[in-house]
């Protein structure tokens, strides 16, 4: 809690300490002493005063102007919260060496020696005759170029930070800028703000059309609508998974977004084509009418990644070469009986078999199917028959948890795909220039893939090697844009087998029963059930409540399974029984306050033994968006979160990077693919009901092993069973495979 603070006011001083930075947002706590008279209830023993807020990155030494206002903090007393943070240059001795010093590169001894030298005239030495810089005794006429270069670029950067943040625009950011224009970062803003969009990451439309408006640009200006487009296209990529959108309904949908008229769209998207900030194509798709042609209006990641996915797989499945080529006729017959006669390996139908002729056979293959119907097993028989052969394979998926119970399942080595592929901080390893030396690649839970995933994974393996995609293409279809799977079946380039009979073992399972079910459109049953039951909840408020109790007692109690080996899923994050709810509540009840360590980072709670999941790729720690751990420990001196994941991996975070962590007590159902969970409970409500889809629910229940409980509304289990209604998503990558 903090006071209401009093109206504006101005603050300037030395930087003493740097206690906290956060480089990602600029956020600070700074011990400052302040220049000229503060209060003696803002300063503590020493004279400093704490700014907390975003500035730009200072070391001891810096001048600052502030402006912000006083408050008090219960915990941590009074501060000055900086809204407005500019480095400047301080006019005393003492204040000038220090920011000399500050300087990357001009150490404390050549400080004193230039003011030493030059005395009052410093300042003016450096801005108007640095090459009298050499005059003092140690400075070579080169080091004196490098001090003066060393100062011009602060001073620009003071300048641009100074500009830049008279439009609202954060101290990283300004930085950011600066980094990308230099001393040109004025003028570029000025003449097209909105390319601040394409060149700095972090800056997106939204920024960028507040740093417009504020120049005084035209609301219907054509810098304003070409990146319009742009934004459009990025929101429906991120929002509804499209590679491209059609062109009148880009058109459509960028007037809407900027408030324009459609007559200017269009004429925008002429000069972006042209320019090649959008690509535009034609694509024969089917539609509910038949064959149709679009004029399709891409983003270049997405119209390259479609083009070189459709031409790499072209080229696998049609040239002769292939690593597999011994494996024919007779010899193949006697191997699969080989296969087939193995204990260890149950034994095969006639459709199995078929598959994994397949696979050995065939470059591009497909094996899809529902829970219960035999992937694994199918695919042990193909990892033994190419061990039998002594051929190569190399296993992956999608998501880390997926792979290591694909390595599980298999008993052989499986990794991420983006471990598979080597990322480094140049790029993937594993490239067309450097592509997997192997056999086979076999990548489990394909349905996750998306299309710029594919790309990089597609483009690493030779023509002669085969890819064999395994996935319930029943499921949702990836987080990111594209609809790889689907649309390679749909193509008709790969070998598809559906294996659709359900096994003996599986017959038992209600968990197996209903996912088929529910995947026909039927509803769940219950009676006789141990592994599949509901608790119907008529009121949306009470569901959060019968969530914690289920998970915390019900569960543990009756079926001997630990809460922590529980996953509650949601399929909205907001309202009722959203996943934003269940986490706050499931949190109290599961680790609540006093027992270990917490800290508050911003506006969530971490307490050691939090269930946390990574919410972004983070390739420098090795950690990817879904990976889940749990908090190991809080070191408030390091200010570090020691998180241990599943693949029993410690990984440290700086409490700045929090922001890549979040709860996962409770989680989406689209951040639940590819992983399994011993018990699965998942809230079902009616007011989730743009989310209420057959896919979604299927998705689920599938992501159960050994007990479902759902919790809710009957008729929002209804909805979910009908809508059968998959979300269309606007992907040119079966019409350019075929």
């Amino acid at each position: 809690m903090t006071e209401q603070p009093t109206p504006q006011q101005t603050l300037r001083g030395t930087v003493e300490r740097v206690t906290f930075h956060n480089p990602e947002n600029g956020y600070s706590v700074l011990r400052l002493r302040p220049e000229g008279r503060v209060a003696a209830r803002y300063t503590n023993r020493e004279g400093l005063v704490t700014v907390v807020g975003v500035v730009p990155e200072v070391h001891p030494g810096a001048m600052l102007e502030l402006h912000g206002d006083w408050t008090r903090h219960d915990k941590y007393g009074e501060q000055f919260q900086a809204v407005q943070a500019i480095k400047t240059v301080p006019a005393s001795r003492h204040g000038l060496e220090q920011y000399l010093i500050s300087i990357k590169g001009i150490g404390p001894k050549t400080a004193a020696r230039l003011l030493d030298h030059f005395g009052d005239d410093t300042r003016a030495v450096l801005d108007n005759a640095p090459e009298r810089l050499s005059e003092v005794r140690g400075i070579s006429a080169n080091f004196a170029r490098r001090v003066a270069r060393l100062w011009k670029e602060d001073a620009q950067g003071r300048e641009v930070q100074i500009f830049l943040q008279g439009y609202g625009i954060t101290a990283r950011l300004a930085s950011k800028i600066y980094q990308e224009y230099g001393a040109s970062a004025i003028d570029a803003v000025k003449r097209n703000p909105y390319q601040l969009a394409r060149d700095v990451r972090g800056i997106g439309f939204l920024t960028a059309d507040r740093i417009a408006q504020t120049l005084g640009l035209a609301h219907d200006a054509p810098e304003r609508v070409e990146a319009g487009l742009a934004y459009a296209l990025q929101e429906a990529a991120g929002r509804d998974g499209h590679t491209y959108l059609p062109r009148a309904e880009l058109v459509e949908q960028c007037g809407e977004l900027l408030d324009v008229r459609v007559e200017l769209v269009e004429g925008a998207v002429e000069r972006a084509c042209e320019a090649e900030f959008i690509y535009q194509d034609w694509l024969e798709v089917e539609s509910e009418t038949g064959k149709e042609t679009v004029e399709a209006i891409y983003l270049r990641p997405y119209y390259y990644g479609e083009k070189d996915v459709a031409y790499r797989l072209r080229a696998m499945t049609r040239t002769p070469a292939s690593r597999l080529a011994g494996l024919r006729g007779a010899d193949l017959d006697a191997l699969l009986a080989r296969v087939n006669a193995e204990s260890d390996i149950a034994a095969l139908t006639e459709q199995q078999q078929a598959a994994v002729r397949v696979a050995l056979t065939h470059k591009l293959s497909v094996l899809t199917g529902g829970p219960g119907t035999g992937k694994t097993t199918t695919l042990r028989a193909i990892i033994r028959a190419l061990e039998l052969t002594e051929h190569r394979f190399l296993l992956a998926s999608p998501t880390g948890r997926a792979a290591k119970r694909l390595g599980q399942a298999t008993g052989h080595p499986a990794q991420t795909i983006h471990r598979l592929l080597g990322w480094t901080a140049e790029g993937f390893e594993h490239n067309e220039d450097n592509p997997l030396d192997t056999d086979l690649v076999v990548i489990d839970e394909a349905s996750m893939l998306d299309l710029r995933l594919a790309n990089d994974l597609i483009e690493a393996i030779k023509a002669d090697t085969h890819l064999l995609l395994v996935g319930d293409v029943d499921q949702l279809p990836s987080v990111g844009a594209g609809d790889v799977l689907r649309d390679i079946i749909k193509s008709g380039v790969a070998h598809v087998t559906r294996l659709d009979a359900i096994f003996r073992q599986a017959e038992g399972s209600f968990i197996i029963t209903n996912a088929h079910r529910i995947n026909q459109g039927f509803e769940p049953v219950y009676k006789g059930a141990n592994d599949f039951f509901y608790f119907g909840i008529s009121d949306p408020a009470k569901v959060t409540g019968w969530v914690v109790d289920i998970v915390q007692n019900r569960i543990p109690d009756t079926f001997g399974i630990p809460s922590g080996d529980v996953q509650v899923l949601a399929p909205m994050y907001r309202g009722a029984a959203g996943v934003n709810e269940l986490n706050e509540a499931l949190q109290a009840a599961l680790n609540p306050p006093g027992r270990v360590a917490e800290k508050k980072i911003g506006g969530a709670i971490f307490r050691a033994g939090d269930r946390l999941m990574q919410v972004r790729n983070n390739y420098e720690k090795g950690v990817f968006n879904g990976d889940i751990g749990r908090l190991h420990a809080i070191d408030p001196d390091n200010q570090i979160l020691r998180v241990a994941f599943d693949d029993d991996r410690f990984v440290d975070y700086d409490f700045s990077e929090s922001d890549e962590l979040t709860h996962a007590f409770a989680i989406s159902v689209h951040k639940s693919q590819g992983s399994e969970y011993p018990a699965v409970v998942i809230a079902l409500l009616t007011g989730h009901y743009v989310m209420l889809q057959r896919n979604l629910f299927y998705t689920a229940v599938t992501r159960a092993e050994k007990l479902v409980v759902l919790v809710g509304m009957r008729q929002a289990i209804r909805i979910a069973v009908q809508n059968n209604k998959i979300a269309k998503r606007y992907s040119g990558l079966a019409a350019r495979l075929k």
